[in-house]
């Protein structure tokens, strides 16, 4: 029996290589792009809209097709052909053939399409949730496992980690060689910045502005090399999250160079016939309040919706239905390829509403436990709440965008400024995160909030002109972070206090380098850390780990005091666990009446700070150092 299911794993695995490497293999006569190239049995999206792309690929006919033909479509380009094919059919290898004018002399062009199939319990994968703590990478900048990647022929920036905006060679394997630290340090689940192909001649490394989206960039590595990060975290019990961009692509990708319609894009006239990457750019306004304002003139709602997010990222047009359908079919061939547990999309706020909620719907239906979470960079609470699904706020305009979770932008508002501010005044300090939580009735699922204090495009924490490398403001700002509501994330890095400032030295200053990543340098934060990062390691992982098997922290009632002398006071409980959280933020000690907190402490004596092991006694006073963050654990 154990020889029977070895010589069929072998079987399975040949036939998947076979089909992971048939996309850039040469394909015959004029064809440059098949998209997708294989697809999967028993998926809800069975009807696969397949575009061939290549040379006057139009006059050719479908001639033979092992799938049923639900609709052929020519558009303006003749060198497009779209064909719907109906793949309710089994693993095989199937065949389609296109001819051009006489087939018997030969002009014939012969696919071998597969389907594959899924993995057992495929469509019912748990996406990521309150559970988890996401561990944020900048794959160029955190690891380089394979230098021989470092430069591409073909892609036009090559390595120079001299230069802070230029590629530095960080690659999958990179990331992969790390997990176990990052299991270590307590995160169970990695969100990657763009890994998908960017072939822009400067700041490629962001790989916001995508070349093409069947590809993962060849300076990072392969697709083979993005399934096996994903297989490496789910050994580890741990989770992918996919960067994905619906709003944008970059100049560079191949079909900006021959659109297959006009219509793919947004075109405006304001500069058609000047010198940018592509005719009929308009910049977008930025100003996505636009998107809910009861007034909002025409002209401010389509520059904010349809505007380029800039001249080198020609903005997708979501409202035509071949358009969204392709971005469908490429967001969910991701997910079943690389066993993805989720989501984050980038510029959420900045998609056609109607066409970004159709393609949420769409990605919920075929993994109803999955989870999305959109960038939502907005700066009030309701105008955030909006975005999530099932807003009543959004439903006054009869809007749902289906999409699960928000990113909290106005917690992190407070984080940046409420640190630095040592007396607690009406609008300063501790109240400006207490009264962020006032506004949680605005969002119809809290639990489902991603919570953080920096990321790839803010300022670092501990950077200059924030926190400057206090330890002891970062671990204010770390135990609300990882003990509130909602879903937390950690920017790699900010564990071992890295720095960074974009306001004085741009983007590249806070997506440095991880120490250690590369061969030669001379700390190796991984393995041996300075006795600096050492201490921020050490509280990081503390916490984390805590948190990693603390039910009542991810899912547990929010019980919150209103600040007094810069201190703030919650508590998380469920019926069964509590915890209480003592933010103390003022520099001088501070000395509670434990009897104001008798609803959260209810009739509990005693706890333990699981920051320090040390026992706490919850009645009578209770002195809290300067600057100092208390978690104690305790049951009633």
């Amino acid at each position: 029996m154990n020889k029977l299911i070895f010589l069929l794993s072998v079987v399975f695995y040949f036939a998947f290589a076979k089909a992971v490497t048939a996309q850039i293999t040469e394909l015959e006569g004029p064809l440059e792009h098949i998209e997708p190239r294989f697809w999967w049995s028993g998926m809800e999206h069975n009807e696969v809209e397949v575009l061939f792309h290549g040379e006057n690929i139009s006059k050719y006919d479908v001639v033979r097709s092992d799938f049923s033909i639900l609709n052929i479509r020519k558009t303006e380009n003749p060198n497009y052909l779209m064909v719907t094919f109906d793949m309710t059919l089994e693993p095989h290898t199937y065949q389609i053939e296109l001819c051009n004018g006489d087939c018997e002399e030969g002009d014939v062009i012969s696919i071998a399409y597969d389907i594959l199939e899924r993995e057992p319990e495929s469509s019912s994968r748990k996406g990521f949730d309150s559970s988890d703590a996401i561990y944020l990478i900048m794959p160029d900048r955190f690891a380089n496992g394979d230098p021989s990647n470092d430069s591409v022929d073909g892609m036009a920036e090559k390595a120079n980690r001299d230069l802070k905006g230029g590629r530095h060679g960080g690659d999958i394997q990179g990331i992969i060689d790390h997990l176990d630290y990052i299991d270590d340090l307590g995160a169970t689940a990695i969100w990657n910045t763009p890994l998908l192909e960017d072939n822009d001649e400067r700041y490629s490394y962001h790989t916001y502005a995508q070349s093409d989206l069947y590809r993962i960039d060849p300076r990072y590595g392969t697709n083979a090399d993005y399934k096996q990060l994903g297989d490496e975290l789910h050994k580890r019990d741990m989770k992918l999250i996919m960067d994905y961009v619906t709003n944008h692509w970059g100049a560079t990708h191949w079909m900006m160079q021959d659109l297959p319609m006009p219509n793919w894009i947004h075109q405006f006239d304001d500069n058609k016939g000047k010198d940018f990457p592509v005719a009929g750019y308009a910049n977008s306004s930025y100003r996505q309040t636009t998107q809910m304002d009861p007034h909002v003139s025409k002209r401010d709602a389509i520059y904010a919706e349809k505007g380029w997010f800039v001249s080198s990222m020609p903005d997708i047009n979501q409202s035509e239905p071949v358009v969204l359908n392709y971005l469908i079919q490429n967001t969910i061939w991701w997910i079943e390829y690389a066993g993805l547990d989720g989501l984050r999309v980038d510029t959420y706020s900045y998609n056609e509403k109607e066409g970004i909620a159709k393609w949420t719907k769409a990605i919920m239906e075929e993994y109803p436990n999955f989870n999305i979470v959109g960038e939502t960079w907005l700066h009030d609470q309701a105008q955030i709440a909006y975005w999530q699904k099932d807003s009543k706020i959004a439903a006054i305009q009869d809007y749902n965008t289906h999409l699960p979770s928000v990113m909290d932008f106005t917690l992190h508002d407070a984080i940046i400024s409420a640190f630095d501010e040592n007396d607690q005044q009406w609008d300063k300090g501790m109240i400006k995160v207490y009264e962020n939580f006032v506004n949680d009735f605005l969002y119809p699922d809290i639990d489902n909030i991603l919570v953080f204090a920096g990321n790839h495009d803010t300022n670092r924490i501990n950077g200059n002109g924030l926190y400057n490398g206090d330890l002891a403001k970062y671990k204010l700002a770390m135990t609300l972070v990882l003990t509130t509501r909602g879903i937390p994330q950690l920017y790699y890095g900010d564990e071992i206090g890295m720095g960074g400032n974009r306001d004085k030295d741009g983007d590249g200053d806070i997506r440095r380098d991880f120490p250690g990543g590369w061969k030669g340098d001379e700390v190796n934060a991984f393995k041996n850390p300075t006795l600096e990062q050492k201490a921020f390691q050490e509280f990081t992982k503390k916490l984390l780990n805590y948190r990693k098997n603390k039910e009542v922290i991810h899912n547990g009632k929010v019980l919150q005091y209103v600040p007094e002398n810069n201190c703030y006071v919650y508590f998380r409980e469920n019926g069964v666990d509590s915890v209480m959280v003592i933010i103390n933020n003022n520099p001088e000690e501070v000395t509670l009446d434990l009897s104001r907190f008798q609803e959260g402490i209810y009739t509990a004596k005693e706890g333990t700070n699981i920051l320090t092991d040390k026992k706490v006694q919850l009645t009578g006073d209770l002195k809290v150092a300067g600057k100092t963050s208390m978690v104690v654990d305790y049951s009633f």
